[in-house]
């Protein structure tokens, strides 16, 4: 089998995500037969350099927005991409964007591809608009994410300039203080890029992948075998507190996590769900 070409255009795209060198970059990417991810993962494994980017990268300029319904029981996250920030921050193209949120938000559509088929005032769809406005400023533009939740009481928060959005889903409602908490835990959900809710709710592939980094690492690293997995398991702990929302320190106060942050207002209140994007 002939070796797969590895394109100086895709060792940059790896160095960029991870910040590793070229010479790495292109190593690993032959390794991995130009699998981007597993070269990812190759290069941790070798303990170099990887800067902790995740899918919501592949976006390269857009506009983000999370809206929630008049009850606060429903919200909606979507993004519509393009690849200029000239045309993302053009005042026809946000509004386009806003109209899409707002569809979105009344339908509540099943995912991305239905909430292209929903059709607009004028009877035509939305992906039909789309492929108007591609014509119309020469750009490849998309529905880069959507993403709903329902829960009993949502927050979206949307950082300046609508390249980073969040929305949280919490388990009751009518809580003290309730749209300034939820503020503080979508911001921090914006700031901090948890990637689940807490331990329970991290995918076991992920938690394997990271164990099996650390072993890696600990093995390069010269350590006793007989104490290898407890180290191992030592760093997934510490995985989970750095990368699980409730685990998270809480950015208010270093002092609580978040999950305790949410119990000294309310000892039941926890969160259920949460979505983040990023333009980037």
């Amino acid at each position: 089998m002939s070796a797969v070409a590895i394109s100086a255009a895709d060792v940059n795209k790896l160095r960029q995500t991870t910040g590793a060198g070229m010479m790495d970059c292109k190593s690993a990417l032959t390794e991995a037969g130009g699998d981007f991810e597993k070269a990812i993962e190759i290069l941790r494994k070798k303990g170099q350099k990887v800067a902790d980017k995740r899918s919501d990268r592949e976006a390269t300029e857009g506009f983000a927005i999370a809206k929630t319904s008049a009850d606060g029981s429903k919200g909606i996250v979507s993004a519509l991409n393009c690849e200029t920030d000239f045309v993302a921050k053009n005042a026809d193209f946000v509004a386009f964007a806003d109209k899409i949120a707002e569809l979105a938000l009344a339908n509540l559509p099943a995912d991305k591809e239905a909430l292209g088929a929903i059709k607009m005032e004028d009877g035509r769809t939305i992906n039909e608009h789309i492929i108007d406005y591609v014509g119309k400023i020469g750009e490849k533009i998309e529905i880069s994410y959507y993403a709903v939740i329902e829960a009993p009481s949502v927050t979206a928060y949307i950082h300046p300039g609508n390249r980073v959005v969040a929305l949280v889903g919490f388990n009751k409602a009518g809580f003290a203080n309730q749209d300034s908490v939820g503020k503080d835990v979508a911001m921090q959900i914006a700031a901090m890029a948890p990637i689940a809710v807490d331990e329970s709710t991290v995918s076991t592939d992920v938690i394997e992948k990271e164990l099996d980094i650390a072993r890696e690492v600990l093995r390069k690293e010269g350590k006793p075998e007989d104490k290898i997995e407890m180290i191992a398991q030592g760093k997934l702990k510490k995985f989970y507190s750095e990368s699980t929302l409730l685990n998270q320190d809480f950015i208010k106060d270093s002092k609580l996590t978040v999950s305790k942050y949410l119990q000294s207002i309310d000892k039941d209140l926890t969160v259920t769900d949460f979505k983040r994007f990023s333009v980037s």
